[in-house]
């Protein structure tokens, strides 16, 4: 069995293992892709201060997140398709989470449903959804949520219109997938993967095909899709929503200081500094340059987390030392679930946690909660994001 001491390592295997169009889903940009490159690049422009001969004993890494108290202060971020890189894949990856102590946030376009994933674990996770048309499937979702006990909604702002995204659209991608000839050619290759599909009967998308009008099948679902996204969204939507929903509400997708401060008088528990993995806006700034200058706009009194281009618990200890209180993974805990299944997931938030204590430790700090900007030596105008580095 392979040594996992990284994530790389995970990427590694789950990209031998996993269809070619899951894969590409995941680990993909909008357009050129420079903002999926530069949300990872620019963490490792940051460097770290290394301090000797302080006590390192009695580290801990736990912390809240919107009021929830966790192991470390990670949370695995929304991923549509999640149940396509691995069968029944958000049971799985809530199942790791719930063990480790971190929040699991399951999609509305995920492949298991919420009914599916509640009667698989034993707490609460988390909700996100998208700001849709059909408002009476979306208040039939909302209530499924509460029904199962969702406290937390993640609500997207920044995908009101679909980001084009090459390689999607060249490999026909659909769940399940179609069998044209390239997929059967590719799928022959992926035999684990098509076995533990076999499986399970959940292979679609598991909150909307049957619960949305019209939509009973793959192809009645991308027509419905299509209409959906409401690209009328203002900030009085959010505001309404937010009393719709009534429990705890994460605003993600915050990229600009103006919308960080809307989004803070909102009155959000937390918000989320995100350019969707660099899925949408391609030519964005990369989520971790943006963090300082939106942390000075919103001020203490509002949460705010970082999304996007974390690939390490080095990652995530740079987001706190920079003032973030709260980071959120996505690729990282797919490569885990698409390499080895829950047992991936759990090694992804093993390694990470590994290496933010660690990494803690030799910056001279034994607790998450007293990282900051003397942890770090930043690159001249790195907080300036109109200054190319």
């Amino acid at each position: 069995m392979a040594v996992i001491t990284c994530i790389e390592d995970l990427h590694r295997i789950y990209r031998r293992r996993a269809p070619r169009m899951f894969y590409d889903y995941c680990q993909s940009g909008s357009w050129t892709e420079q903002t999926f490159r530069e949300n990872v690049s620019d963490f490792a422009r940051i460097r770290l201060r290394q301090r000797v001969a302080v006590d390192m004993s009695d580290r801990s890494t736990r912390t809240t997140m919107a009021g929830q108290e966790v192991a470390m202060p990670v949370a695995l971020a929304p991923v549509g398709l999640t149940g396509m890189q691995a069968a029944d894949g958000e049971i799985k990856a809530a199942r790791a989470a719930e063990a480790f102590g971190v929040p699991f946030t399951l999609s509305t376009m995920s492949i298991c449903s919420i009914e599916d994933v509640a009667a698989h674990t034993t707490k609460p996770f988390w909700f996100q959804r998208y700001v849709m048309k059909d408002e009476d499937f979306v208040a039939r979702l909302m209530q499924r949520a509460k029904d199962v006990g969702v406290e937390t909604l993640v609500l997207t702002l920044d995908l009101q219109i679909l980001g084009q995204r090459h390689r999607d659209l060249k490999n026909g991608l659909s769940a399940p997938p179609k069998l044209t000839i390239p997929t059967l050619l590719d799928l022959s290759t992926k035999w684990a993967w098509g076995l533990e599909m076999l499986r399970t009967p959940r292979r679609q998308f598991g909150n909307i095909v049957g619960h949305a009008k019209g939509v009973t099948d793959t192809s009645s679902l991308g027509s419905w899709t299509a209409e959906q996204f409401d690209l009328q969204l203002d900030w009085d939507k959010v505001a309404r929503l937010r009393d719709q929903w009534g429990r705890k509400l994460v605003l993600k997708g915050i990229l600009d200081v103006e919308d960080a401060r809307r989004a803070a008088e909102i009155g959000a528990d937390a918000i989320v500094v995100s350019n969707h993995g660099g899925r949408q806006l391609d030519g964005a700034v990369s989520s971790i340059r943006m963090l300082p200058s939106i942390l000075e706009a919103v001020g203490k009194d509002t949460e705010v987390w970082l999304d996007s281009g974390i690939r390490s618990g080095q990652d995530v200890l740079k987001a706190l030392a920079l003032g973030a209180k709260g980071t959120m993974i996505g690729r990282a805990f797919v490569y885990g679930l698409g390499a080895m299944g829950e047992a991936g997931v759990t090694r992804a938030l093993e390694v990470i946690h590994k290496e933010l204590d660690t990494t803690m430790a030799l910056v001279g700090e034994r607790d998450v909660h007293a990282l900051g900007r003397h942890s770090l030596i930043l690159p001249h105008g790195f907080e300036d994001p109109s200054q190319p580095l």
